[in-house]
C-alpha cells in the first residue's frame, strides 16, 4: 500500500524513527499520531488497503467535524469545482445534452471555438477523436473527459447534421470558455431593468458592469437584481458588486478569524448604479456572497430585499492546494454585515443543518412570515434610518413573499424530476428549428404568438409515458399545473432557440418574488419603506 500523506507531512517523522521532544506542540503530536495509525494500517491490516482512498476519507472526515463548509476536493474534481469561481474553463465551447444515448449540441458558445469552426445547435456528435460515443451509454462525466483539456490542444469530432447520412468532420482547438454568472438581463418595463446573477466568480463584477451599462442605454432607472438560488462564491466579487450600488467609504463587509485579524471591505470606487431604486430578490437558496451584497444594501438602507429568508452562511473559506493537486477549502473567518450582524445559522447539529430547508417548510416559514421566530438578541438597526433588521440565520427580507405551491401537483413534480420536459423540448426544437426561426424573429414574438395547443400537449404526454411508464397522464393534476407546465415548456423551447436570457424572459412570468418586486416598483410600496434618500 502506498500511503498518500498529503497534509500529514509531520507524520513522516514517525516513520523515520525521529522522536519529538516532550515540549513539542500538540499540532506536531497529532500529526505524528495520524501518521502512526497510517503506518500500522500499512504494516498489519488483514487485507491490502488503498492508501489514497483512506487518506482522502481521513481528510474529508476531519474537515466535516469542523463545520459544514470546510471541504476536501479530490484532484480529479478540482477543475470542475473551480469553474464557477474562475468564471471560465478550457474546452470546445458547447452546451450539450445526452438525449437517447446521443450527444447533442444544444447551443455553441457565442464566439467560442466550436462556433468558429461551424458547429451548430442540433448537431449530433458521433465520434470524438475517432472514438464512437453514440449508443454506448455515454455519461456527462465522459463527455467532459473527452472535450475538456489543455488550451490550444485539438480535438476531432464527427458530426451528424439533420437527416444527412454523411458525417461532417471538424477539428476544434480548445480555448478558454467563459462561464457566465449573469445569465439574463432585460427590461421588465420602460424604466425597470432586471439582472439574474447565479454565482460570484472572478468575472462577475465585470459582467454586472456590462449589464448595467447595457440596461441604462435601454432606459433603465430602477433595477431588480435577482439573487434567488445564488449560492455565492468569491467574497471579493461580492465586495466589487456591492460597490456598484453603494457610495464611497461605506463599509460593505468585515471578516474576523482566530488566525486572521479583522479585515474590512469598503466601497472605494464610483459605482454604476449608486442612484435609482434597487430591489434584490432572495430566497432560501440565496447564500454566502449573495448575503454579503444583500446585507450591505439593507444595512445602508440602499434598497429593498424582497422574497424569503436567505440560507444563512456567514463563514469564509480559503482554498488551499495540496501537494498532489487536490484541494481543501478551509473556513478561516466569520464575516459580518456593516451593522455587525453575523448571519451564520447554527451548525452544532450537522444533521439538522442539512435538513434546514425541510424544517423551514414543515414549520410553515416558507408560506407565512409569522412562523419565523427570532430572539430579541438578534435585532440590529440599519445605519441610516435605524430600521430593525435581524442576524443569526440569514438575511430577513424587507418584504416577505410566501412560496406559492398551488400549481405544484404530484404529476408536475414527477415530470420535472424525470427530465422529460427538457428532452421533449430539445427534440421538438431539433425537428422544427428552421421553421421556428423563420416564423419568430425573436423571443418577444415567440412569447406573444407561440401556442402550446392540444395536439402539442398530447404529443408531449405520449412522449412522457413512452420514456417512463410511471408518468401516466393525470387530468386532475394537469388541470392544477397546466399554466405552470406550459410556461416551463415554452421557456425551455425558447432557451434551445435563443439561450438562457430567453428562458428567463418567459419562465419569470411564474416567478412570484419577481412579480412582487414589479408591483412594488409600479406602486408606492417602495417609497413607504423608510430608505435613505439617494
Amino acid at each position: 500500500m502506498k500511503i498518500n500523506y498529503k497534509i500529514l507531512a509531520g507524520a513522516f517523522l514517525f516513520t523515520t524513527g525521529i522522536a519529538f521532544a516532550q515540549e513539542e506542540n500538540s499540532t506536531q503530536q497529532n500529526a505524528v499520531k495520524l501518521g502512526e495509525v497510517f503506518n500500522y494500517v500499512d504494516r498489519y491490516y488483514v487485507e491490502e488497503v488503498e492508501g489514497d482512498k483512506i487518506a482522502d476519507d481521513a481528510i474529508r472526515n476531519m474537515l466535516e467535524k469542523l463545520d459544514p463548509h470546510s471541504t476536501y476536493i479530490p484532484r480529479e474534481k478540482v477543475q470542475s469545482a473551480n469553474q464557477s469561481i474562475n468564471g471560465s474553463f478550457v474546452g470546445i465551447g458547447v452546451q450539450f445534452q445526452i438525449l437517447k444515448d446521443t450527444l447533442i449540441v444544444v447551443n455553441p458558445i457565442p464566439t467560442g471555438p466550436s462556433e468558429r469552426v461551424g458547429i451548430q445547435a442540433g448537431d449530433k456528435i458521433i465520434y470524438i477523436d475517432g472514438e464512437n460515443v453514440a449508443g454506448v451509454g455515454l455519461q456527462n462525466s465522459g463527455v467532459r473527459e473527452r472535450l475538456l483539456g489543455d488550451k490550444d490542444t485539438k480535438v476531432k469530432v464527427e458530426i451528424m447534421r439533420g437527416d444527412k447520412e454523411k458525417l461532417l468532420n471538424f477539428t476544434i482547438t480548445r480555448d478558454d470558455i467563459p462561464v457566465n454568472s449573469v445569465v439574463a438581463k432585460y427590461m421588465l418595463s420602460k424604466n425597470v431593468g432586471y439582472i439574474k446573477l447565479t454565482s460570484f466568480s472572478r468575472t462577475s463584477s465585470q459582467e454586472i458592469k456590462e449589464a448595467l451599462e447595457e440596461l441604462k442605454k435601454e432606459g433603465m432607472k430602477d433595477l431588480v437584481l435577482d439573487l434567488q438560488g445564488n449560492g455565492g462564491g468569491l467574497l471579493y466579487a461580492a465586495k466589487l458588486i456591492a460597490d456598484e450600488f453603494l457610495k464611497d467609504d461605506k463599509l460593505i463587509v468585515y471578516s474576523e478569524g482566530r488566525a486572521q485579524p479583522r479585515q474590512e471591505y469598503v466601497a472605494d470606487t464610483k459605482g454604476d448604479f449608486e442612484k435609482g431604486r434597487l430591489v434584490i430578490l432572495t430566497d432560501e437558496g440565496t447564500a454566502s456572497a449573495s448575503e454579503i451584497v444583500s446585507g450591505a444594501v439593507q444595512d445602508w438602507d440602499r434598497g429593498l430585499i424582497v422574497g424569503r429568508r436567505t440560507f444563512g452562511k456567514g463563514l469564509v473559506q480559503r482554498p488551499i492546494e495540496l501537494n498532489d493537486g487536490s484541494q481543501i477549502r478551509l473556513t478561516i473567518a466569520r464575516y459580518f454585515t456593516p451593522s455587525g450582524r453575523f448571519i451564520q445559522k447554527p451548525y452544532d447539529d450537522l444533521e439538522a443543518y442539512k435538513n434546514d430547508y425541510y424544517e423551514r417548510y414543515m414549520h410553515g416559514e416558507l408560506m407565512n412570515q409569522d412562523s419565523i421566530k427570532l430572539e430579541d438578541s438578534l435585532k440590529y438597526s440599519t445605519l441610516i434610518t435605524k430600521r430593525t433588521v435581524y442576524g443569526g440565520g440569514g438575511i430577513m427580507p424587507d418584504v416577505f413573499v410566501p412560496l406559492d405551491t398551488n400549481e405544484y401537483s404530484d404529476y408536475y413534480r414527477a415530470l420535472s424530476r424525470s427530465g422529460v420536459i427538457n428532452s421533449f423540448c430539445l427534440e421538438y426544437v431539433n425537428t422544427n428549428r428552421e421553421t421556428l426561426k423563420k416564423k419568430y424573429d425573436d423571443v418577444e414574438a415567440f412569447d406573444a404568438d407561440f401556442i402550446l395547443d392540444e395536439e402539442f400537449m398530447n404529443n408531449f404526454f405520449s412522449y412522457a409515458v413512452g420514456e417512463n411508464e410511471d408518468l401516466e397522464f393525470n387530468q386532475e393534476d394537469y388541470d392544477i399545473s397546466k399554466e405552470l407546465l406550459q410556461v416551463r415548456m415554452k421557456a425551455a423551447i425558447a432557451q434551445n432557440l435563443w439561450g438562457y436570457n430567453a428562458f428567463y424572459r418567459i419562465y419569470n412570468q411564474k416567478n412570484e418574488i419577481l412579480n412582487k418586486a414589479i408591483t412594488i416598483l409600479a406602486g408606492d410600496i417602495y417609497n413607504k419603506v423608510e430608505l435613505a434618500k439617494q
